[in-house]
């Protein structure tokens, strides 16, 4: 199959499977469990040499398969491969392009930090706690203002979306509630309710389980091992 992805369970390989899901185009799934440390591996390694998921290996042209790494990379080269899911219009464009930045440098980061604390940490870190979820609230309250005069965070249903659905999703494990974000619940609610969303989701699903409460996978996840030998 032309179109490989590496991928898992996580926030940022559902962006893609719901990306392409979207686009109605055959791909292979690849699974590499990050809770084993499977992306520490060398053969991963060759793919993406920051070691993490997800990866688009694309073989549809003759020669050497485009590798690309980064989820919001991937994103952006479906949709101008396929030429959907984002603007044509030079301000539409970089309207979503902009929300896509904004998930990849605050909506995702933050969560992801609020997530660990709140539901993976071994300990308690009430400051750490504190400030990634007040800082996820105060995303969400930027996400809603925005949302209050649009369907989607670009106008038209895009990457922008797509990126951002995921992280939302796990609201509840990173200590947030979307009550009081009227305009985010219903964006939320609308694309949960898209089928090609409920496809992508369901990639992996045997594998949505979180990270296991055991000290070899936080060790894989959030100890040492990460940074041995880069």
């Amino acid at each position: 199959m032309s179109l490989q992805l590496y991928t898992w369970a996580t926030p940022n390989g559902q962006k893609i499977h719901i990306m392409l899901e979207e686009l109605g185009v055959p791909y292979e799934v690849k699974p590499v469990n990050i809770f084993t440390g499977e992306q520490m591996e060398d053969w991963f390694k060759e793919i993406n040499p920051n070691r993490r998921i997800p990866v688009l290996v694309d073989a549809t042209e003759p020669g050497e398969p485009l590798r690309i790494f980064e989820s919001g990379a991937i994103l952006l080269y479906l949709a101008d491969t396929h030429g959907k899911l984002i603007a044509p219009t030079h301000a539409g464009r970089w309207d979503a392009i902009q929300w896509l930045m904004w998930q990849m440098g605050g909506l995702g980061p933050m969560f992801g930090q609020a997530q660990h604390f709140v539901t993976y940490a071994m300990d308690t870190h009430p400051y750490a706690t504190e400030r990634y979820t007040q800082e996820g609230g105060r995303l969400l309250a930027v996400m809603d203002k925005q949302l209050a005069t649009r369907e989607y965070l670009a106008g038209d249903y895009s990457i922008a979306d797509i990126a951002c659905f995921p992280w939302v999703r796990i609201h509840k494990l990173a200590g947030l509630s979307l009550q009081p974000f009227a305009h985010v619940a219903r964006w939320y609610g609308a694309i949960r309710a898209r089928p090609a969303v409920d496809r992508g989701m369901a990639v992996l699903r045997e594998h949505l389980t979180g990270v296991p409460r055991t000290k070899e996978a936080h060790e894989v996840m959030f100890g040492k091992t990460q940074f041995r030998n880069p």
